[in-house]
């Protein structure tokens, strides 16, 4: 069981004035493995007022230095990874094998990153007469969610330290645990106080409250599309900046001369990642209408090998549970409104699996014929769940692909590059994967369209949390 009774404010830990805790749930038991307080509108407020405190003499700190408490970070996070592992399989759902390569050992990476990138930075640059300098934006507020946890909270503070922001984290209350693990490593590195600040609550009260608040100047969100219109709206009494990473629903468009069966394979793979919840994930995959049939095929025989669900923490299993007994009802209606509309069921459905009597448990599913006016085609469903549209040539599927409100990521597949690529450019997209290609913690990730606006990870991550003056001499 882990416990957490104080907030870390001001480079304290400190009774919450807020009564009351939140229970954290395991997915896979149901059973509750944590509690954290239920932080109060007055921990916020105590929050960014050291934030605010704060400020000022860390945006003076010294490039070397920042980047040297950085390396502690990282040092930290990479010396509790397998605590770390563990505790987001538990929380969120995740495989342990994906948890230790993803959950725990990314973090690191990104805030690993940064020293270096920050050492290189140029803050100053002369146009003419005038010297254009950019400086931090002020008190930031970083509101992260339950999927990616720790990764999605890195992807804000390292950056916004670097930057000589300050920070307050406020976590999501269904997977909050690693956000603590992480106040526990921002203490050992021995940042000054105030630097970084954690409330745990309620997103109605302590995450309106943040938002609200004056003297925070910028808001940076990790959530669902409604939630970054509510914050949108929110912040704009205030005019403060507003970085926004939303929902997704992400094509892999296979094209006729691609290696079908490696495109499907791999497109399967992006879709179930972290048991499909995952915002990027590629939930539409787009096939010819003449191998429509055959990549159907081959989707069913990939997800009945090695789709198997089961326990996170027992290496055998390759997919988890999902977070919560709400996200697993939300994907079995989505599953039957798939049914009811006439796509036809592939592989899984609504049922709850065999032998998994406890934990949030959803088969994984394939959809075959699908038309992109149904609803299993628009809506982000956020479990593992794949879509497969045909598509009549090139033209068409770069159509079906833009149909979207989204345009977060994609996929483009092709035995010439060339030709994937120029595909790859019309697709509406804040990132798209050629024939496979890695994934870069150093490249810029974010979306078009109601995916959000505003770009996390390398250099560009960096440019967020920064304003730009120009001095004229």
């Amino acid at each position: 069981m882990h416990v957490y009774e104080k907030l870390f404010i001001g480079g304290k830990w400190v009774p919450p004035v807020g009564n009351g805790a939140i229970e954290v749930v395991n997915a896979s038991t149901e059973e509750v493995m944590g509690k954290v307080p239920r932080g109060s509108e007055e921990d916020v407020e105590r929050a960014v007022q050291a934030a605010s405190a704060a400020f000022e003499p860390w945006a003076a700190t010294s490039v070397p230095d920042r980047a040297r408490y950085l390396e502690r970070l990282a040092e930290g996070l990479r010396a509790r990874a397998e605590e770390i592992a563990t505790t987001i399989a538990c929380e969120v759902g995740s495989s342990i094998a994906f948890a230790r390569s993803v959950q725990a050992a990314l973090p690191a990476t990104v805030a690993g990153s940064y020293p270096e990138l920050l050492r290189g930075f140029r803050f100053e640059e002369k146009i003419g007469n005038s010297l254009v300098v950019l400086e931090p934006v002020g008190v930031v507020a970083a509101i992260t969610p339950w999927n990616y946890p720790l990764h999605q909270a890195i992807g804000k503070v390292a950056p916004a330290l670097a930057a000589g922001c300050t920070v307050v984290l406020k976590p999501s209350q269904v997977a909050p645990l690693s956000a603590f693990i992480l106040a526990e490593v921002v203490d050992g590195a021995g940042l000054p106080p105030g630097v970084f600040n954690l409330v745990s609550g309620a997103g109605s009260i302590a995450g309106e409250a943040l938002i609200r608040h004056p003297r925070v100047d910028m808001i940076s969100l990790t959530g669902s599309t409604a939630a970054g219109r509510r914050v949108s709206a929110v912040a704009a009494a205030t005019i403060k900046r507003v970085a926004l990473e939303l929902g997704g629903k992400s094509a892999s468009v296979i094209l006729d001369d691609a290696d079908l069966e490696k495109a499907v394979g791999i497109s399967l793979a992006n879709c179930f990642i972290n048991s499909g919840q995952t915002c990027s994930a590629w939930t539409r995959l787009l096939v010819p209408r003449a191998q429509h049939d055959r990549a159907t095929e081959i989707a069913r025989r990939i997800t009945a090998a090695k789709y198997t669900l089961g326990d996170p923490l027992a290496s055998q299993a390759k997919l988890g549970p999902l977070v919560s007994s709400e996200q697993r009802e939300s994907v079995r209606q989505f599953i039957r409104k798939g049914i009811e509309e006439g796509a036809r069921l592939v592989i899984g459905g609504p049922e709850a699996p065999d032998g998994l009597p406890r934990g949030y448990y959803v088969k994984p599913t394939v959809f075959a014929e699908v038309a992109p006016e149904m609803t299993i085609a628009r809506e982000e469903i956020f479990g593992p769940v794949l879509s497969i549209l045909p598509y009549r040539d090139e033209d068409d599927a770069v159509r079906i692909a833009n149909d979207s409100i989204y345009g977060l990521a994609g996929a483009v597949w092709s035995a010439d590059p060339a030709r994937a690529e120029r595909v790859a450019r019309r697709i509406r997209t804040g990132q798209v994967d050629i024939n496979g290609g890695r994934f870069n913690p150093l490249a810029p990730f974010g979306g078009y369209k109601q995916s959000g606006h505003g770009r996390e990870l390398g250099s560009h991550g960096l440019r967020e949390f920064l304003e730009v003056k120009s001095l004229q001499f």
